[in-house]
């Protein structure tokens, strides 16, 4: 009897994952638990960086069959949890979804009072190209680079839409790349901003914006609709989405919806995109030469979305006789809102009397509109 027990205790550890589980599974686990780290006590990006983090954790517990489960007579018939929730990413439903409830956020006020920022917004997106045109130098195929520069909009669901539709087995390294970086804007840019700019130029106090009012505030999202869908039809799953959620909060009739659009929807898919995406990031195929490439191209692209950003912001100051204060194009990154406060805290830095944050809103929204854009163009010529 005691043998049989002893037996029973061997064999439970011999088929437990202690003992079948590979090495890189457990490196994974470890990476993940530093991501949950990262999420929980430095607060970078917390709302994607921990489901996500928990996810690569849930994909990596050996044999705990978690994207599959056993059919009939012992056959492996897919349809585990992560199997499930993973079709809102592989169908393209969960970005867009996400993008109505930013748009529901979303004042484009500073935006439309200073058209302009539509060009910082626009130049901010320089990193994402010459991104794509540096990984193909590198081996990458054309859709691999593709996915891999949309890093440099900083906008981690149209990273994950991009990826998705191109490149859906490079989904994990480049979401989790995408949103660190988005996390580390605060450490990222000021070092380029400063080094672009004279103390002269971020000493610029910019005049007050004008009052927008309600009717431009709701022609304005069914306006950029139209356009953009019509001009690149592949950018319209992310910008309509975007536009009807913003036309949900300046409508003013539809408070409910608004509501839910903010808060409880955007939870809900936000929890369910994190997981999934995270759980993509399986040790065969995350631990790999491509995925150091990945995270270099990443940090490479964000920076040249700021160098983009920051120089069209300079050449503003010069055409408008110092009256733009450059550090504002930085914020021309999807990375909302966080981007604009950084513009604010380096302004500060230079003259305590600046006050950039609204001025930076326009080309940080502005760069949530071009990243879509840059999305479609390259899911148009890509995809």
């Amino acid at each position: 009897m005691f043998q049989e027990l002893i037996n029973t205790i061997v064999d439970l550890i011999n088929s437990s994952g202690f003992v079948r589980g590979d090495w890189k599974q457990f490196l994974m686990i470890a990476i993940a638990c530093l991501l949950i780290y990262l999420a929980v006590v430095k607060k970078y990006e917390p709302l994607l960086l921990l489901p996500i983090a928990f996810g690569v954790l849930l994909a990596n517990l050996p044999f705990a069959n978690l994207s599959s489960y056993d059919g009939p007579n012992g056959q492996n018939a897919v349809g585990g949890l992560i199997y499930y929730l993973y079709q809102g990413v592989k169908l393209g439903i969960y970005p867009p979804l996400i993008f109505l409830g930013i748009g529901a956020m979303t004042d484009f006020g500073p935006l439309i009072a200073n058209p302009k920022s539509l060009l910082l917004g626009a130049a901010a997106q320089l990193g994402i190209f010459l991104t794509y045109f540096g990984a193909t130098l590198l081996k990458f195929t054309p859709q691999e680079a593709g996915a891999i520069g949309i890093i440099g909009g900083a906008d981690g669901p149209t990273a994950i839409f991009v990826t998705s539709r191109l490149a859906p087995h490079l989904l994990g390294p480049i979401a989790i790349a995408a949103y660190s970086y988005m996390a580390l804007v605060p450490i990222i840019q000021p070092p380029i901003m400063k080094a672009l700019t004279t103390k002269k130029e971020r000493e610029i106090v910019m005049e007050q914006l004008r009052p927008v009012s309600k009717l431009e505030k709701v022609i304005f999202p069914i306006l950029v609709t139209l356009l953009v869908s019509l001009f690149i039809p592949d950018a319209a799953p992310l910008v309509g989405m975007l536009m009807l959620g913003n036309l949900f909060r300046e409508s003013g009739v539809v408070e409910r919806i608004s509501k839910t659009a903010q808060n409880e929807l955007i939870n809900i898919i936000t929890i369910f995109l994190g997981v999934s995406v995270g759980a993509t990031a399986k040790a065969e195929t995350f631990l790999s030469p491509k995925t150091l490439g990945i995270i270099v191209l990443g940090l490479i692209a964000f920076s040249f979305g700021t160098v983009g950003g920051v120089l069209f912001g300079k050449l503003m100051c010069w055409a408008t006789g110092g009256k733009v204060n450059p550090l504002i194009g930085s914020a021309g990154v999807s990375a909302v809102p966080m981007a604009a406060r950084v513009s604010q805290k380096v302004g500060q830095e230079a003259n305590p009397g600046n006050f950039l944050l609204m001025h930076a809103m326009g080309p940080n929204v502005a760069g949530v509109i071009g990243s879509a854009i840059a999305a479609g163009v390259l899911l148009s010529i890509l995809g």
